[in-house]
């Protein structure tokens, strides 16, 4: 077995699309604009896909399933950006709006912030802290 991808299951396929495409910036390397199905390159060797939960209901025979609910976090999407402030400016200037600003986590060695997509995943941007900054506790 080989991992391919986190497979987003998602609601409003075209403003997830635009989403992750325009204001994120990932390149589209399969689908379109008005698809069921696109993969963007995360700039590793593994990829995020977007996928409509409609369909997958249907593929997998549980077409009465209710839509996502909001509920605790089950995962988050976590993308590693060279400075944490600009990447975080940048957004915010695309009207992404942040949950959390920008915060050294220093017991865990980086700089994160948080915001939601259009359907609510949680994600988060960090850069690594220079070692003289972490928490050696």
């Amino acid at each position: 077995m080989k991992f391919n991808n986190i497979r987003l299951l998602v609601n409003d396929f075209d403003k997830c699309f635009t989403f992750y495409n325009d204001t994120l910036g990932l390149e589209c390397t399969w689908g379109k604009l008005g698809d069921n199905f696109a993969s963007f390159d995360a700039g590793y060797s593994s990829v995020i896909a977007l996928f409509s939960a409609d369909l997958m209901s249907t593929a997998v025979n549980s077409a009465e399933a209710s839509k996502n609910e909001k509920v605790q976090d089950k995962f988050a999407i976590v993308v590693q950006v060279d400075n944490v402030d600009e990447t975080y400016k940048a957004l915010q200037n695309k009207g992404v709006r942040f949950i959390t600003e920008p915060k050294d986590m220093t017991a865990w060695g980086i700089r994160v912030a948080h915001f939601r997509d259009p359907e609510n995943n949680l994600l988060e941007i960090f850069q690594d802290l220079p070692k003289d900054r972490w928490d050696k506790e």
